[in-house]
């Protein structure tokens, strides 16, 4: 076919005659006329077309074109073109130009480059043949294309180069795994260059592959898992419909066979010998066994049950999903000397089963678990977990108020020793007999202290002391009618003196420690015949104190004491005597108390005016006393600023040896210092050397009244930093007066503006010998400089 198309347009090529023309388009009625040339005119036959139906505005084109020269595409003519060169034909759209060139004379069309069809598979390109000499067209422009054909110069492509998949084990024949597709980049409606043809290359007998679709099914029946899991299938697309010289691809299909429950468990052996200690605990782990499953995932899953033996009642098995293993615990407690044997028979199930494989099964199993229990060295049993003793309180001390028993468990029934855990018994008040566990008094009992005592007894083994057991005893003290029956409470009983006789003045009851059988019943009376008062038992464990007479007086008698003795009722029959404090005080009309107090009626107008006078004088002489020790206070010699040389302070107290002497402390009076201007008028000389002036006394500047003492230290120190006559100015020493009676003033250089070179040092011979050595020095030093 391509073979055909090839010589077709060769043909076209290379006869001119059997070029298409192109016609004016018919305006009045659309049709187009198109004539073949090289027919005679007689057989000439017109043919009508309408525009849609046109055929020959296709021109077609092999792609790859491998060629030296341009390649011919085909021919333009229009019917206007009567030879004589005055038709030019002009050629607009995809690639026009460049792509593809026309001869504007003859109307040839040639393509420049080789085109490839997957880039582009057609063009759409305008032609026009206007006359050269005016530029106007003969015709409407007219729309052609040209279409490339196809060769087979691409090879099938999967849309991957490796798939993964899976299928179930033992699925049938002919089970759908997955489809693969591949795709031609050449043209499918153009010969056979994109019909592909699938077919496997590696994985038979397992898998096939359908020829046209590509889908992949089971081709083996059967196929297990557990013999092989993963296959490696490559499948192979090829285009030309699989013939001779097609172009082919491949790709690889991984395929993982996924597990189904075809397998039923199995237990590695068919009895398994456990062991445990008797005394192990409920719940605790005795062993592990298990079933093996060749599935994976849910479907090696297993439930492990007991269903026989003899330990039925006394074991439990639990699985483990983690592992898959049955746990085989204790559900009662073990005792060797009772039974050392167990049997059991276990089953392991799937629990997930696929009906599709029941034939396979059972998919369960069973085995054997023989347990056998081992003696341990047990600790004493109590014959109760815990003990109740009740015993009076008025037993004596060595009393045996009970027994606890205890025996060795063991075959061997070692002997038992009884002893009282002192934690529990810090006072020691009760003991046991280590022999036989019976429990007795060191010391009294009180119920009315502490009606419970708790104690713990322990149970030694005497051949293995640490085997030990304890057990608690709880010991209830019975209560005995020791004590006897007293006021419920502190009364504070009064009588007004306006009281009439036969009135109730109190009403009393009384409490008992003791407990008794049923319930309270006390009795209540006067311990001697009273004129004053009578007592009444109401017969309810209370009783009314009543007055025997009226018209008490505070000022007679203001308190009365009352014995009154109560009983209660039980055996022994016990009975005390309490007293109530009876006092008289005031009352209003209606019975109410105003006063108790005898005192307030003797001073009835309160204190007099003598008291009244003695207290401001105590007051008075209080006030002299504290200002008197405030002003002998005050009249004490204050300590000195400076105690000794060695004190760090600067003070100017000690500055007593450079210069002036005394004369200096007037620098530190606050009073010159706010009015400088008056001492330095004074200009005071040194008494203590011969008053002769070296050099000029120096004018100060007045200084403003009331001016402030940092502007005036600040004013003196600029004066004196300027001045090389002046002393220094480093201490507050120093502040104008230090020096203004002393020929030497100060000795200081610092802040001195003056040099050695300027300074003139003979007049130091005249101070003393003190300083003659000094004079020496700088004299001297000043010959050196001068030579």
């Amino acid at each position: 076919m391509i073979l055909k198309h090839c010589l077709l347009l060769l043909l076209l090529a290379s006869c001119p005659l059997l070029s298409f023309v192109k016609t004016l388009s018919d305006r009045t009625n659309g049709d187009t006329q198109v004539k073949v040339t090289g027919i005679s005119e007689s057989d000439e036959k017109v043919l009508h077309r309408f525009k849609r139906g046109w055929m020959w505005n296709h021109f077609f084109l092999l792609e790859e074109y491998t060629g030296s020269d341009y390649q011919y595409v085909g021919k333009l003519h229009s019917d206007q073109d009567r030879g004589d060169g005055s038709v030019k034909y002009v050629l607009s759209g995809d690639g026009a130009g460049s792509l593809f060139l026309i001869d504007e004379n003859s109307g040839d069309i040639h393509a420049t480059k080789r085109l490839d069809r997957e880039e582009k598979a057609y063009y759409t390109l305008r032609a026009q043949a206007v006359n050269k000499r005016t530029g106007r067209p003969l015709e409407p422009e007219s729309e052609f294309v040209i279409k490339i054909h196809d060769i087979n110069d691409n090879e099938p492509k999967f849309t991957k180069k490796n798939y993964e998949t899976s299928v179930p084990e033992m699925s049938d024949v002919g089970t759908f795994v997955v489809q693969v597709t591949a795709t031609d980049a050449d043209d499918a409606s153009y010969g056979n260059s994109a019909k592909l043809v699938y077919s496997i290359l590696q994985g038979q007998p397992y898998f096939s592959v359908e020829p046209a679709t590509g889908i992949i099914r089971t081709a083996l029946p059967n196929m297990n898992r557990e013999n092989k899991e993963k296959y490696q299938v490559v499948i192979q697309a090829k285009d030309m419909a699989g013939q001779m010289g097609g172009l082919s691809g491949t790709a690889t299909v991984n395929i993982t066979l996924t597990d189904v429950n075809d397998n039923p468990p199995r237990f590695i052996q068919s009895i398994y010998q456990l062991s445990t200690s008797e005394s192990a605990d409920i719940g605790s782990s005795i062993g592990r066994i298990k079933a093996n499953d060749a599935d994976v995932g849910k479907n090696a899953d297993i439930q492990y049950s007991i269903i026989g033996g003899d330990g039925m009642d006394v074991f439990n098995i639990v699985t483990d999903r983690a592992t898959g293993e049955g746990v085989i615990t204790i559900k009662k407690h073990l005792d060797f000397e009772n039974k050392r044997m167990y049997t059991l028979k276990v089953e392991a199930a799937n629990t997930h089963l696929d009906h599709r494989f029941l034939h396979l099964g059972p998919f369960k199993d069973t085995a054997t678990v023989r347990i056998t229990v081992q003696d341990v060295d047990e600790p004493p049993v109590f014959s109760r977990p815990s003990y109740v003793i009740e015993i009076h309180e008025d037993n004596n001390s060595g009393s045996i108020m009970g027994a606890v028993t205890a025996w060795d468990p063991d075959a061997a029934n070692n002997p038992v020793r009884y002893s009282v855990d002192r934690h529990t018994d810090m006072d020691r008040i009760f003991n046991i007999d280590s022999t036989n566990g019976s429990i007795s008094i060191l010391k009294h009992l009180d119920r009315e202290t502490l009606p419970w005592h708790n104690i713990s007894v322990i149970a030694t083994e005497i051949s293995n002391p640490k085997q030990t057991s304890r057990v608690p005893v709880f010991i209830k003290v019975l209560d005995v009618n020791d004590n006897a029956p007293e006021f419920a409470m502190f009364y504070e009983t009064f009588v007004c003196e306006n009281v009439k006789a036969g009135q109730l003045i109190q009403t009393i009851s009384a409490v008992d420690t003791d407990e008794p059988l049923v319930e309270h019943k006390f009795f209540f009376s006067l311990n001697t015949m009273n004129p004053n008062f009578t007592i009444n038992d109401n017969e309810d464990n209370t009783a009314s104190i009543l007055t025997k007479r009226g018209g008490f007086s505070r000022h007679e008698t203001n308190t009365y004491l009352l014995s009154v003795v109560i009983s209660d009722n039980d055996y022994p029959i016990q009975s005390s005597t309490s007293t109530l404090t009876i006092r008289v005080c005031g009352c209003d009309s209606r019975g109410n108390m105003q006063s108790c107090n005898a005192e307030p009626l003797i001073f009835p107008a309160g204190l007099s005016t003598g008291a009244l006078i003695a207290i401001l004088l105590c007051i008075i002489i209080l006030l002299i006393i504290v200002v008197l020790f405030a002003a002998l206070r005050r009249q004490k010699k204050k300590e000195p600023l400076i105690i000794s040389k060695e004190d760090v302070r600067d003070n100017i107290v000690s500055y007593n040896d450079e210069g002036g002497g005394e004369e200096d402390t007037q620098a530190f009076d606050i009073g010159t210092l706010r009015n400088p201007k008056k001492v330095m008028d004074a200009n005071k000389l040194r008494r203590d050397i011969i008053p002769e002036m070296l050099f000029p006394f120096r004018r100060t500047s007045p200084i403003k009244d009331n001016a402030d003492v940092r502007d005036f230290i600040n004013h003196r120190l600029e004066e004196n930093d300027t001045d090389p006559t002046a002393p220094p100015y480093d201490s507050l020493a120093t502040y104008a007066y230090e020096g203004n009676g002393s020929l030497a003033e100060s000795l200081s250089s610092v802040e001195s503006a003056a040099t050695d070179g300027d300074q003139d040092y003979d007049y130091l011979s005249n101070w003393g010998p003190q300083f003659k050595k000094i004079a020496d020095m700088y004299i001297g030093k000043d010959s050196y400089k001068d030579y």
